[in-house]
């Protein structure tokens, strides 16, 4: 089943199957940050990311989120629609933190009276940049339609995975989703990951990190984290 590698990206890499619209994405041990400035190895980071990301791609689904999760291989292995990636990095977010709170001088942690979408270029080259929707038509990165529908996902996204974590004294600070279209019928749908390298979740009465932030702040054992997280998922299944 598994062909060429298609492409290496920062936390996965991509193979051809024996399907044309069907790829498999191996997850990696790495982790990244700041824009691939900091990195590091950690033992098991693939395994737990492809179970929490498929944990999540399954409820998603359940709950009516169209995406490109197909089912779990193996530890680190998982086969997915083979999709045309929108340029765009779509950021949730409920509680101002990370670079949002750096940016608008908001204290992290500050509540957000309803949630906010960011969108970014996907561009390494450029570092990510910040765009506008009006940035997004000039660059023609999108359609109006494709940005109606990703908004509309999105916040689905953000309601389904709130009251999940929610349940599981969790809190949802906010997350970043990509997008594509299927190969197969293009139908658009939710593609890349989900998973701790892309939310931030806080302990709702400890503040606790449960997120790649353990990471970037040097606030603990990554895969420790990710094991505990995946651990109060798996209770809830």
């Amino acid at each position: 089943m598994k062909r060429a590698m298609l492409y290496e990206g920062k936390a996965k890499k991509v193979y051809r199957t024996d399907n044309p619209y069907e790829l498999l994405i191996d997850y990696k041990d790495e982790a990244t940050a700041y824009n691939a400035e900091k990195k590091a190895v950690f033992v098991g980071k693939g395994q737990l990311n492809n179970a929490i990301s498929s944990i999540l791609f399954t409820m998603l689904h359940e709950a009516g989120v169209d995406n490109h999760f197909i089912r779990k291989l193996s530890d680190t292995e998982q086969l997915v629609s083979a999709v045309t990636i929108v340029p765009l990095e779509v950021i949730v977010r409920n509680v101002a933190a990370g670079s949002m709170a750096k940016r608008l001088g908001l204290e992290e942690g500050t509540p957000l009276s309803q949630p906010i979408i960011e969108f970014c270029y996907k561009r390494d080259d450029l570092g990510d940049p910040l765009v506008t929707e009006d940035h997004i038509r000039e660059l023609q990165l999108a359609t109006e339609s494709e940005l109606a529908l990703i908004r509309q996902s999105a916040a689905k996204v953000n309601d389904v995975l709130s009251t999940y974590f929610d349940a599981l004294g969790i809190q949802l600070i906010d997350f970043k989703l990509e997008f594509g279209h299927k190969e197969e019928n293009g139908q658009l749908v939710l593609a890349d990951e989900v998973s701790p390298d892309t939310c931030r979740l806080w302990d709702k009465e400890t503040g606790e990190r449960l997120d790649k932030d353990v990471f970037r702040r040097d606030l603990g054992d990554l895969s420790t984290t990710y094991q505990k997280l995946l651990e109060r998922l798996g209770a809830a299944q």
